[in-house]
């Protein structure tokens, strides 16, 4: 019994619970609801027969528990006001009604608006009230209570059966006022444990951290951040921020702690302060974040700090460091861009920007080593140094790259880069011996601030130019250097586009028959790659092969050619001698070019090697040539044929005839056109037929585009021409139809 009455006790409401201002505005709002019953009362009586004996007893009545309820101190007296209130609100319009049974779901509706209490108290009240007045009332004026005769005649039975209605109808509300009790009980426990998590998190962590009020007082602080500003564990009553021992060293517009208080979102801030526990100077890093209301107020900010004094010196250690270059001792980029904007910006004149760059630096370092490479630079720096003028800006922006600034107009400028070029000439000194070097120069000037990036990028686009005219000279930037650097790099686009998509589409390769001389037989073709761009525009070699040679790209694009040609070679190999493809010197650069051309070779068994001719141009002779020696043996051990292209235009055309392993001299169409009227071309072009015979080497004569041309090539006993007078590099379909007609007759 006892343990049952225990358990009993246990899910019987407690009661209460509420806070003080939770429970004053359930008050409140029961208060203004038994005001409102008065009005409701009159409304009723007015539209019935009028505010009669049992209205002005009601409001009478409800009057004083108003008063009470709006007077008493809290809680319980105030409550029991409202619940006797609402107890005569309910007679009253039981008794308005002259007993309507309806009418009696007033008492009803009163349950649940007094279970907002939470208190046994007003709730009992009220059930009490409810039981006596059915009771006194149907004994008193019965035909005002009940309208029915068994109550009439039984009231202190309907009383208790009507008693019990309500404190069934309550029953509900007793349980939810229960459970609501458990999940707040459960709740309370869980935020008591996350309380109690935040405690540990908050006071064991290392970093300094403290919660403030919106005006400033210190609400709780850790142990980090008491040690930190040399804290007692325990600070005074109203310790506040102002009391803190740091002193800004930096005049802000507004205080650190009023700029964190207005911010609505979290917000890490820099500060600069002076530590007067030991007069360390200190860098402060805050971090905030304020706790606001569902009205946006301030409720408490908090913050956490970090001291980034060791951060700050460390970042300024590295600004000085990155305003010199390691290798030279001369300014870095960085330094030069910001010095340049500043001279632009502080002066009028007119800034001259010369930018260098060393011609076939990449030699050096592939052929002597990156250590010889770097001595190279540093001896340049010192003899940049001795030949600039004084009060220049002189820097390295990286790898052979230097750059000049000087306050000058062009022609002064123009003067400093003959110096640069005069004083380079001459070897340079590096352990163990002496290097000659080139360079090319681009100059350009600006005036005015803003025109730094400007300036330099100009400067680069005329080295750029120096470069494409051969090098070791000096350009001045044109407006129309920008157009042909903005044309390549349209080109670059367009090249990387198509050979990221489908090659055999976006690069097709085209064939030009080579002819034999004698009687217009086919003997070959020459393949050439054209460019379709995504208008359907179909562009020949010279709009995009020198930007496939400056970005590298012509190494995969010339993987393609050759795998095209082989294919299309395999399809005609019945009716074709041999196919000849142009090699960049790009190609002939890269160690895994003979591997490459290996592998392709292996994949098409049919082919003959013989029957590939690889055509290379004087220019990729002239560089790093041992190592080429050693290509070309490879390409000719793989049974691959070598032609010389463009023979004529170098400088040593005949020296090369001797020391290249070739098997065809490709003469350049400069000796071809005009050949049959003019007779020293005759007899440069027999000369050279004589030598290559004498070499057991064949001839090709390119160009060829008059008749008489082509006469006088036959009469001088020229083995193959090739040229527009025969046949345009055409589509692979339209070769095939060349082939079909088996011997080609000029055209014109």
């Amino acid at each position: 019994m006892g343990i049952g009455l225990t358990a009993l006790r246990g899910w019987i409401p407690a009661g209460g619970g509420l806070r003080d201002e939770d429970w004053a505005g359930r008050h409140r709002l029961l208060t203004a609801l038994l005001a409102a019953c008065v009005v409701v009362l009159t409304a009723f009586g007015a539209l019935q027969d009028g505010l009669g004996r049992s209205w002005l007893v009601s409001v009478l009545l409800i009057l004083p528990c108003l008063v009470a309820a709006a007077t008493l101190p809290p809680r319980r007296l105030p409550s029991i006001f409202v619940a006797l209130g609402f107890t005569v609100a309910c007679g009253g319009f039981v008794a308005m009604t002259h007993g309507l049974t309806e009418a009696h779901f007033a008492f009803f509706v009163a349950v649940p608006a007094l279970a907002l209490y939470r208190d046994w108290t007003p709730f009992g009240i009220f059930l009490i009230a409810t039981t006596l007045h059915h009771a006194v009332f149907g004994t008193i004026v019965s035909d005002r209570t009940y309208d029915h005769h068994s109550a009439m005649v039984h009231p202190w039975l309907w009383a208790l059966l009507h008693g019990l209605a309500v404190l069934l109808a309550a029953t509900f509300q007793v349980i939810q006022w229960r459970l609501a009790e458990a999940e707040e009980a459960r709740a309370q426990d869980n935020l008591d444990a996350s309380q109690a998590q935040l405690s540990v998190a908050f006071d064991q962590t290392p970093l300094p951290m403290a919660m403030l009020s919106p005006d400033g007082r210190l609400v709780r602080t850790n142990s980090a951040y008491r040690a930190w500003l040399g804290l007692p564990d325990e600070l005074p009553p109203g310790f506040a921020v102002r009391d803190l021992p740091l002193t800004p060293l930096e005049d802000a517009a507004t205080p650190l702690f009023d700029d964190l208080a207005q911010r609505t979102e979290p917000v890490t801030l820099i500060r600069h302060y002076r530590r007067e526990t030991d007069g360390a100077e200190i860098w402060v890093e805050v971090h905030s974040t304020g706790l606001r209301d569902r009205w946006g107020t301030l409720r408490l900010l908090f913050v956490h700090c970090r001291d980034v004094t060791r951060d700050r010196e460390h970042e300024a250690a590295l600004r000085r460091q990155v305003r010199q270059d390691p290798l030279t001792g001369l300014l870095s980029r960085q330094a030069f861009e910001h010095d340049v904007a500043a001279l632009l910006g502080d002066d009028p004149e007119t800034v001259c920007v010369l930018y260098l760059d060393v011609d076939r630096f990449k030699s050096i370092n592939d052929g002597s080593g990156h250590g010889t490479g770097d001595n190279v630079l540093r001896a340049l720096a010192a003899r940049l140094q001795e030949c600039v003028p004084a009060g220049s800006l002189l820097a390295r922006l990286g790898g052979d790259e230097f750059v000049v600034a000087l306050r000058a107009p062009v022609a002064t400028g123009a003067h400093v880069g003959a110096d640069i070029l005069a004083a380079i000439a001459e070897p340079l000194p590096i352990p163990g011996g002496h290097v000659q070097v080139d360079a090319s120069i681009g100059l350009a000037t600006a005036r005015g601030a803003g025109r730094a990036d400007q300036v330099i990028l100009d400067a680069d686009t005329a080295m750029y130019a120096a470069k494409r005219a051969g090098g070791n000279r000096i350009e001045v930037f044109t407006d129309q250097m920008r157009v042909t650097v903005q044309q390549h790099l349209l080109a670059e686009s367009r090249l990387r586009a198509a050979l990221e998509g489908d090659r055999e589409t976006s690069l097709p390769v085209w064939f030009q028959p080579i002819v034999s001389a004698a009687d217009g037989r086919i003997l070959g073709a020459e393949a050439l790659v054209r460019l379709r761009t995504p208008e359907d525009e179909i562009l020949a070699p010279g709009h995009f092969i020198g930007a496939a040679e400056e970005t590298g790209l012509v190494v995969p694009l010339g993987e393609h050619v050759l795998t095209s040609a082989l294919r299309h070679l395999t399809a005609w190999r019945g009716e074709l001698g041999y196919v000849s493809v142009n090699v960049s010197p790009r190609q002939l650069a890269e160690t895994g070019f003979v591997p490459m051309l290996a592998e392709l070779l292996a994949r098409v068994p049919t082919v003959d090697p013989a029957q590939l001719v690889l055509e290379i141009t004087e220019t990729a002779l002239l560089v790093n040539s041992a190592d080429l020696q050693e290509r070309l043996t490879a390409i000719k051990a793989l049974g691959v044929r070598i032609a010389l292209d463009d023979f004529g235009t170098g400088y040593s055309s005949l020296t090369w005839l001797q020391s290249v392993p070739a098997d065809v001299v490709k003469l350049d169409r400069s000796f071809v056109t005009g050949l049959a009227a003019d007779a020293r071309k005759s007899s440069i072009i027999s000369a050279v037929l004589w030598l290559a015979r004498s070499l057991t080497m064949t001839v090709v004569a390119e160009g060829v585009e008059e008749v008489d041309d082509w006469h006088a090539l036959r009469a001088a006993d020229c083995h193959a021409i090739q040229g527009y007078l025969f046949s345009e590099p055409v589509p692979p379909p339209e070769f095939d139809a060349l082939l079909r007609r088996g011997a080609l007759m000029a055209t014109a």
